[in-house]
């Protein structure tokens, strides 16, 4: 009587693991034609497609790689559809930037070769021809760069530098320019030694852009450049007293292709600021402005101490 007790219980037992274990048969038989769906759904183009599961499911691992993959392959596609509308922009901005500038050149000059224009004005004719040939060399070099930034082929060259020297050095070569346009300049560089690792190249590409920027765009009748160091970083400011950025157009200008002044566009290519966000993002720094219309702007750039 004892044994058959047991044989019952012992049956019950088997009874309950056969149930709980068809039960989790038929929960991962529904999972893996959830699966199967969602896959099939994603193959077909729904990226937005996710897979549901539970705690307790031992199909959970296989649902969260799915959805981790639906959710990359999101991201490469909104990357590649900006990525798409920006060389559109690039674009149309090479029909202003390039073709407009270039048939005013060809047209002063076939002025002067024709004798169209004699004495004082031919002067006239071929300082703008000049003046006009240096932009399209700008818009040109810093289109180059902009598709190497973009394709990850610009190879930099990072050394030990005392970064308050090489600012120096790149300020030493503006003075002539800013003062050339009558624009008053205040530089505080420490005289002290700050080393750290930069490619000597870039740094000195982004200063020149944010210069540039401010002969270009600013109106502005005086700048500065400021550099204060820290054990764990320098800061370097860029400011001046000129028109400003609006606040609608503040959040964008570091944005690829962007102006904001379309009326000016030819003095300009929207490609500067881009650049030098791009060239600080090497050096895993920050670059950020701030500006009030009427009073100015100021770019700040943060790059980290060479441990």
């Amino acid at each position: 009587m004892e044994i058959n007790l047991y044989l019952l219980l012992a049956l019950i037992a088997a009874l309950l693991v056969i149930g709980y274990l068809s039960a989790k048969l038929y929960r991962v038989r529904g999972q893996l034609s959830l699966i199967k769906d969602a896959l099939a759904d994603i193959k077909s183009g729904n990226l937005n497609r996710r897979v549901l599961a539970r705690e307790s499911d031992l199909t959970k691992q296989i649902c969260y790689d799915i959805n981790e993959i639906a959710m990359d392959s999101q991201s490469r596609l909104i990357q590649q559809k900006q990525s798409e509308q920006a060389y559109k922009r690039l674009m149309t901005s090479l029909s202003h930037d390039v073709k407009t500038p270039l048939a005013s050149l060809v047209g002063y000059l076939e002025a002067v070769e024709s004798k169209m224009v004699t004495g004082a004005e031919q002067e006239e004719y071929i300082r703008v021809a000049t003046e006009k040939a240096h932009h399209l060399k700008n818009f040109v070099t810093a289109l180059f760069e902009w598709v190497k930034l973009d394709a990850g082929e610009q190879i930099f060259h990072f050394e030990l530098c005392d970064l308050n020297e090489l600012s120096r050095n790149i300020m030493a070569d503006w003075v002539s320019l800013l003062e050339s346009h009558d624009l008053s300049y205040e530089i505080a560089i420490p005289e002290t030694e700050y080393m750290t690792r930069l490619d000597p190249t870039a740094y000195t590409r982004i200063l020149n852009n944010l210069l540039q920027n401010i002969l270009a765009h600013s109106n502005a009748r005086q700048m500065s450049l400021t550099v204060i160091e820290t054990e764990q970083q320098a800061k370097i400011t860029v400011a001046d007293d000129g028109k400003g950025i609006s606040a609608t157009d503040l959040p964008h200008i570091f944005e690829r292709m962007y102006q904001c002044d379309h009326s000016r566009s030819a003095r300009g290519n929207g490609l500067g600021l881009s650049i030098a966000k791009e060239l600080v993002s090497v050096h895993k720094g920050t670059i950020t402005a701030a500006s009030v219309p009427g009073a100015g702007t100021t770019f700040t750039i943060i790059i980290p101490k060479a441990l």
